[in-house]
């Protein structure tokens, strides 16, 4: 039952009119880094056993600013890096909405490789390889925040809930949203999505407990019945 926090980073000045991708230097904002302050305050009660994070700057931040005071830093791993978009890099969303990849992008994000850059499918395979191995390696009990990106966060989701990459674009991930996803030995639970308030001391499973779901169960793996009592 090990659980993953998905964490996007904070607002920078490019996040909404550009699509930043890998451009280099692209740091939090005044307002990003309130919100990244924000969300360290939220997650402060919760024990964390690693914090991982994209190599790019507005994620390395906002995962300082979750580490600070904790024994456990943020570490490094490129696969939770942005999609690489490219010939798209750096450009206005105003001008890539009149591109004819555009509506494929939308409707049809499986089918999309972005000119010289890469494909959405395989960001959400190189994104999904990476937490299946993170959960391996932290163990069952883990809970763990990775700091990433809007497309990374849904692209997981996806994955978790059984949706084709299709269906990704009808996910949310917010600036300095959490989304919470807790991997069991037969499905994944989706926990909270583009969760931007809220206590999170529910997230770490009580001590003997199975239950993943919230349900009246004692398998971990199954689902409830009815909707539950909840993870609190």
């Amino acid at each position: 039952m090990t659980t993953l926090l998905l964490a996007r980073h904070g607002l920078t000045p490019l996040t909404g009119p550009v699509l930043a991708g890998w451009t280099p230097g692209v740091h939090l904002s005044e307002a990003g880094r309130a919100q990244a302050e924000a969300l360290a305050v939220r997650l402060a009660p919760l024990e964390l056993d690693a914090i991982v994070s994209s190599p790019l700057e507005r994620c390395q931040e906002t995962a300082a600013a979750v580490a600070a005071g904790r024994a456990a830093q943020p570490l490094t791993d490129e696969r939770f890096g942005e999609c690489r978009y490219g010939d798209w890099t750096g450009r206005p969303l105003a001008e890539l909405a009149k591109d004819p990849l555009w509506p494929v992008v939308q409707a049809h994000p499986s089918a999309v490789t972005f000119p010289g850059g890469e494909s959405l499918s395989s960001v959400q395979y190189r994104a999904v390889t990476a937490v299946r191995e993170w959960n391996d390696r932290l163990g069952p009990r883990a809970v763990y925040l990775v700091c990433t990106h809007g497309d990374l966060i849904k692209a997981l989701v996806a994955d978790a809930m059984g949706l084709h990459l299709d269906q990704f674009q009808r996910i949310a991930a917010d600036p300095a949203s959490l989304t919470v996803i807790r991997y069991t030995p037969m499905r994944p639970f989706v926990l909270r999505l583009n969760d931007v308030g809220g206590d999170v001391t529910g997230l770490r499973p009580a001590e003997g407990s199975e239950n993943a779901g919230g349900g009246e169960n004692t398998t971990g793996s199954d689902a409830a019945v009815g909707g539950g009592s909840g993870t609190t």
